[in-house]
């Protein structure tokens, strides 16, 4: 068999690309000087498949039987955060020396992870989209984010982000805040629940937990909690996505 290990002296060492730095930097600026806090909320998401589904099932297909969209559960998700944002402005906001500056404009930062490490493709104007427009723009941007190709533009900025783990099975997770943006949503993985029906029965239920890490400076509990109240309106009831 091979050698094992020789302690002290059988290592590789990784130099630092320069993404890998600006990373390292930012996080650590992040979690040193933010005051963090998290809000986590299960939400079922039951409706939102169904809708999903039926959206999905109603995209014309061109000659190969491609469909012109195929839309997932997290294009409605950033459209959920976007709306609720623009109901509760104080979490699309940045702290400044001596302001506090909110953003009149909904830019969502998706975490998108590459070889090279973690980047945030920006949705720009995510509240005025429609979810296919989302759903071929996230798709576009985190092809090019894998290929090294994204313009400043398309990752420099944002007002919010959104970091889902769920398709690798993460439960749940707390995030850390991508300054000077003062809120992060994580996502988890979509869990079959038993749950009391109305009737007295039980009835399974599809459950997602979601993690919103604030900076206090900016966002107090309430005002934090408030926008995850609109979040579990927007994603319990998704057909008020579409009004």
């Amino acid at each position: 068999g091979l050698p094992a290990g020789v302690p002290g002296t059988d290592f590789t060492e990784v130099p630092h690309t320069n993404v890998r730095k600006v990373i390292a930097s930012r996080l650590l600026e992040s979690k040193t000087t933010v005051p963090h806090y998290y809000l986590s909320v299960d939400l079922t998401i039951d409706r939102l498949m169904e809708l999903r589904e039926t959206l999905n099932n109603k995209a014309a297909k061109d000659k190969e039987g491609k469909p012109a969209y195929k839309l997932s559960v997290n294009d409605f998700i950033i459209k959920a955060c976007a709306l609720s944002l623009k109901e509760h402005p104080e979490v699309n906001s940045s702290w400044m020396d001596t302001f506090i500056r909110r953003y009149n404009y909904v830019d969502v930062s998706v975490a998108v992870a590459t070889e090279n490490g973690l980047i945030t493709p920006i949705v720009a104007d995510a509240d005025l989209k429609g979810l296919t427009t989302i759903s071929h723009e996230v798709k576009q941007l985190a092809a090019k984010a894998r290929d090294g190709k994204l313009l400043p533009h398309e990752f420099q900025g944002g007002t919010f982000s959104v970091s889902n783990l769920g398709m690798m099975g993460v439960t749940g997770f707390s995030a850390i805040i991508n300054p000077p943006q003062s809120c992060i949503l994580a996502v988890g993985a979509t869990e079959q629940r038993v749950v009391p029906s109305a009737d007295g029965k039980f009835g399974v239920s599809n459950v997602v937990r979601m993690t919103l890490s604030c900076d206090h400076r900016t966002v107090d509990g309430a005002v934090g909690a408030q926008f995850l109240q609109s979040l579990r309106k927007y994603i319990e009831d998704p057909t008020s996505m579409l009004l």
